[in-house]
């Protein structure tokens, strides 16, 4: 395919590659040509601008003005372009606007504002709360307590040195003695811990090492964008992937001014939608980057029925060691609570002072007489109700904030006088009390820090959790009740299609837990949930090193079912397996590790999941190949078929098994394999790239039913009556209960061929044993007449 035989303005397809300094642009040029024979339109790139040293992600970024010397400088990022400009390709590219690395001696912004303080120019790019902490800004950088680091904290002519850290001087200050140098600096180095309750910038969820950056400012924004604006003219880059919106002061207005900036070139937004939550239509955007649509393809594959089984014997299980015994609601509002109290402290603690000084000066008589701690509880008890990730003001913030959430928030106040602060909060929430500057900055700090607990609360913690089936536990994903049924599924693709049909979609991503082929495994634990009990109570009774809790045990002996054989599979379980204990922050933590505990979940790891039990558990799951097989082709034909902008994530147009990052960050191997799963996404690209107008801003959907006993087993639609996909779902149900039996899809007018069988053809009601012979999936396109 050539530039002159595409339209440029939208992507058919996109490919992510993770950029990084062992996979910098020079290799992503290599791996050009293989990508272009996939089919994809677009190559999709992780963060290009100048980031800390040695990041292997590019999310932490110095400075917006340079590309990344590490990746090869911007002559590199000229040369990939051009690289893929002659094998038909363009550029997408990932921004990161919410945040920069707290790297001051990295970051020349933050190194200007430590050494000048709030007159520096730059002040007005970070969020920092200047009235607190005496005006200077809370560095938590130390080890320990001051009186155990200060010896370490040493001069060094203009330059304050703290092992690799070094922060500026404010002038004429060199030379003071150590106390009084640190009191005449506009910041103060603290121990680490103080973050939790003590720091004064906006940082990136509870990541203290990434400062929040003020696009809304014009300035700020013109100065963050002047690269990538740059790059978009000339001609380098083609679209743009917007990182964690949710996090900026306002994102109505920062996308629309992108918009206007960039000419409204192809851009979509990392926005998680909540189950059934629309995405603010007034957004000048393509969509999100598509989590939404891993939700709903995932669900096809996942039998509600299997799942309530599997979620009965995980309360059996796993009881009491089960949060709240296994209710995901529960799960959730207890995790907000703990994030709330603990990793989100500092900023409750800044949108309490908000709100008080807010009511005490408020010329409105129902905002006066408001106790600070009245108003930090209706605050809580209405953060936690939330079940999307923030309230917009481009849509109903009732729908969000409702009347059902302040009834459960009043039942926190023993007076019924005192519940009144929480109508105070609602009220100003909904902007019931006018739009004057003190209104509006009390309406952004309370979404974003609604933003920052949902993420760490849900995706962080709870989905750590909650795990009766770890494949439910996805960004976007509900766990509570993951299966989607064909109809639902065929709704929400119309939807898609009308309202936003050049949104991204995704199934695997860098930040997805497992990938989507680990998925497809677990997936089949739905249609067997009996066999799968008698599996884990046969390992189990071996002993397999001792679990050190049951609900670790469940999650551990999923992951290796999920990921099957691999190489280096002990050292990637063990890992994953940590990460879940500290997310999980139920017996140990990132920030309070318990050796013995963690030491345990590594022995067991090693004898059991990983050990001989574990080969019971791997016998078991090779007799169950056929169906995840189905599940992983199910799942990737639908994804490229279905509407919106599919992003296939870098190697997974092959087998794919990996498990929540770094693990999915490994590098991978550019080349074809020959598979089947390679095969029928080759046939798929290449069909959107034949024929874009069958899936363009344009085209139709129509759902298509089978008939017959089996006929909720198939799941097809048609797009613009050119292109037919049909799949297999619950294919292990389907087995047991005697095969499609007759069962047959009446197919829309004309012949159709057979793309991933040429030769075949079919017309009329095309019986699914055959439709269905060598395959688990069926891709058509209709020959012309």
């Amino acid at each position: 395919m050539t530039p002159e035989q595409r339209d440029p303005a939208v992507p058919t397809a996109t490919y992510r590659l993770q950029l990084q300094p062992g996979f910098p642009f020079g290799a992503a040029a290599d791996a050009v040509p293989y990508v272009a024979s996939l089919g994809v339109s677009h190559l999709h790139l992780s963060p290009v601008l100048e980031a800390v040293p040695g990041s292997p992600h590019g999310y932490d970024v110095v400075d917006h003005a340079r590309v990344r010397e590490e990746l090869g400088g911007e002559e590199g990022l000229r040369e990939l372009a051009r690289t893929a400009r002659e094998h038909g390709l363009g550029l997408v590219v990932d921004i990161v606007p919410n945040h920069m690395a707290m790297s001051p001696r990295h970051n020349r912004a933050l190194w200007e504002v430590l050494r000048e303080g709030p007159a520096s120019p730059y002040a007005r790019w970070f969020d920092i709360d200047w009235e607190a902490q005496g005006g200077q800004v809370l560095l938590p950088v130390l080890g320990g307590p001051f009186g155990e680091e200060a010896g370490r904290l040493e001069a060094d002519g203009d330059v304050l040195r703290y092992y690799d850290h070094a922060f500026p001087l404010r002038e004429g200050t060199a030379g003071l003695p150590l106390p009084r140098l640190l009191d005449a600096q506009w910041y103060r180095p603290v121990w680490w811990r103080l973050a939790r309750t003590e720091l004064n910038y906006r940082r990136f969820f509870s990541i203290s090492e990434l400062i929040g950056v003020r696009v809304e400012d014009p300035e700020v924004f013109d100065a963050t964008h002047g690269k990538i604006l740059e790059l978009l003219r000339e001609g380098v880059i083609d679209g743009l992937r917007v990182d964690h919106p949710d996090g900026l002061a306002d994102p109505d207005g920062y996308l629309r001014r992108l918009h206007e900036a960039t000419g409204g070139r192809w851009t979509v937004v990392e926005k998680i939608l909540s189950d059934g939550e629309p995405l603010p239509p007034s957004w000048p955007v393509a969509g999100t980057t598509g989590y939404d649509a891993l939700r709903h393809v995932d669900g096809l594959f996942t039998d509600p029925a299997g799942f309530g089984e599997l979620l009965g014997g995980y309360r059996r299980f796993a009881a009491p060691q089960t949060d709240r015994g296994g209710d995901w609601d529960a799960t959730v509002r207890r995790a907000a609570y703990k994030v709330l109290t603990h990793e989100l402290a500092t900023e409750v603690d800044r949108l309490t002072r908000v709100t008080s000084r807010l009511c005490a000066a408020s010329p409105e008589p129902a905002l006066r007489d408001r106790a600070p701690w009245a108003l930090r509880t209706a605050l809580q008890e209405l953060l936690v109700r939330l079940e999307v990730y923030r309230p917009y003001s481009s849509v109903d913030a009732a729908g969000v904030v409702t009347e059902e959430a302040a009834d459960g928030a009043r039942l926190a106040f023993a007076v019924p006088e005192e519940a009144g602060a929480v109508d105070v909060v609602r009220d100003l929430v909904l902007g019931r009390y006018g739009d004057g500057p003190e209104y509006v900055e009390f309406r952004t700090r309370f979404a974003q820090t609604a933003s920052a607990l949902r993420a760490k609360s849900v995706e962080d913690t709870a989905f750590y959790r909650y795990v009766p089936l770890l494949s439910a536990t996805e960004v976007g994903g509900n766990p509570g009740d993951p299966a989607v049924s064909p109809e639902r599924f065929h709704a929400y693709c119309a939807r898609v299609q009308r309202d936003w049909p050049s949104t991204g979609t995704v199934v695997s991503t860098h930040d997805t837990k497992r990938s989507a082929d680990v998925r497809a495994a677990l997936h089949v634990l739905t249609e067997c949930p009996e066999r799968w009990a008698d599996v884990l109570a046969e390992v189990t009774r071996g002993g397999g090193g001792g679990a050190p809790d049951a609900q670790l045990a469940w999650a551990a002996w999923q992951t290796v079912f999920g990921l099957g054989p691999a190489q280096d599979a002990e050292e990637r379980v063990r890992g994953a397996l940590l990460k879940h204990v500290r997310e999980a922050g139920l017996y140990t933590s990132w920030t309070e590790q318990e050796p013995p505990y963690e030491e345990a979940v590594e022995r067991f790891v090693a004898e059991g999941p990983c050990g001989v039990p574990g080969e019971r558990v791997a016998a078991f799951r090779a007799s169950l190949e056929p169906h995840i097989r189905a599940n992983a082709w199910g799942a990737a034909l639908v994804h490229l078929t279905m509407p919106g902008v599919p992003d296939v994530y870098q190697g997974t147009e092959h087998e794919y098994r990996a498990l929540v990052d770094p693990d999915n960050r490994r590098a991978v191997r550019f080349g074809g394999d020959g598979s089947g799963k390679e095969a029928v996404t080759r046939a798929a690209l290449r069909l959107r790239a034949r024929r874009p107008a069958a899936f363009g801003d344009r085209a139709s959907y129509a759902p298509l039913t089978a008939e017959g006993p089996a006929a909720g087993h198939c799941l097809a639609f048609a797009r613009s009556g050119e292109v037919l996909t049909a799949v297999t779902r619950l294919s292990l149900r389907l087995a047991e209960a005697g095969g499609w039996r007759g069962t047959r899809l009446a197919l829309p007018a004309g012949r159709w061929a057979d793309v991933l069988e040429p030769g075949r053809e079919f017309g009329g009601h095309a019986p699914l044993e055959e439709l269905f012979g060598r395959s688990p999936v069926a891709l058509l396109e209709r020959i012309p007449d």
